[in-house]
């Protein structure tokens, strides 16, 4: 009797699966599920569309130039170039091979700033040799179709341009480093000493480097030692594609060999701020380690 109670048990949930004599699949009709299916997909479809309107209803009030809302804009963050793993540039003066990536970086950055990439008069204009107010372009959108962007000279760097010494100072121990500040400096952020300038400048990090930095020379627009207001405000890769950023070069040229040295360079703003969780907001520090053989 145990083993024919079994069989009917294994019956019931074969039938029960597709009961042939009523033509149902899990105790259903192919209508019954045709109309279940049919309710889902309606149902679903609903929901999408709901979804898919409030997605692009929303996007009807976003400008694709602009950000809507702009009260919680970061001050700028500064970073230096060459960009290099831990903050920290290393290299033998002797040893060509110890420094040339670092050429390589600094050539390929600046490599948009050379007089050759800036002759398309409908896309750069000449925006001054001194540092000057904002330049304001119009509104943030694409009725006038792309802005024109500022040109900035390679030869305003100097020693640091690449141009009379290729090896931006490596060879002789005394290297330079870009230092741009990011593309979008918000127009709120006014120059604290220059009206017209954000000034950037470099010290020792720790007391104790204090009579191993040495010598400090700035290079940038004007022989200015910062950012020129005239490049701002940036109106965004879509209608400044081919934007130029302004750049502050700094050499060092006395650094102690065969110690470390650590240097932090700011950029001064009236309402530029610091914060010790964000090592690259309105600064940055990097490492020096200039071998001697």
């Amino acid at each position: 009797m145990a083993r024919g109670k079994a069989k009917d048990g294994d019956g019931n949930w074969k039938k029960f699966i597709w009961n042939s004599e009523k033509k149902e699949l899990l105790g259903r009709t192919g209508g019954s599920w045709f109309k279940i299916l049919l309710f889902y997909v309606i149902f679903y479809g609903c929901l999408a569309g709901i979804f898919i309107g409030t997605i692009q209803v929303m996007l009807l009030t976003v400008s694709e130039f602009e950000p809507k809302y702009q009260d919680r804009v970061a001050p700028p963050g500064l970073t230096q170039v060459p960009q290099v793993q831990k903050t920290e540039i290393s290299f033998t003066a002797s040893d060509s091979k110890s420094y040339d990536p670092y050429v390589k970086n600094l050539e390929k950055f600046l490599k948009d700033y050379s007089a050759d990439q800036q002759t398309e008069n409908i896309i750069f204009q000449d925006c001054g040799e001194l540092p000057t107010d904002y330049k304001d372009r119009g509104p943030y959108s694409d009725t006038q179709g792309q802005k024109k962007v500022c040109k900035f000279k390679r030869e305003w760097l100097e020693n640091c341009s690449g141009i009379q010494d290729p090896s931006f100072g490596y060879k002789d121990g005394k290297p330079c480093i870009l230092a741009p500040v990011n593309e979008s400096l918000p127009a709120e952020v006014m120059a604290k000493y220059n009206p017209y300038l954000i000034p950037v400048h470099c010290a020792p990090k720790r007391e104790e480097d204090a009579d191993k930095i040495g010598t400090v020379e700035y290079y940038g627009m004007g022989g200015y030692s910062g950012f020129a207001l005239q490049y701002y405000p940036y109106y965004g890769k879509l209608l400044q594609p081919r934007y130029l950023q302004p750049l502050v070069a700094v050499q060092f040229t006395n650094l102690t060999y065969d110690v470390e040295v650590r240097v932090e360079c700011r950029a001064y703003g009236q309402n530029i701020q610091y914060s010790d969780k964000d090592r690259f907001q309105g600064r940055f520090d990097i490492k020096f380690d200039i071998r001697s053989s």
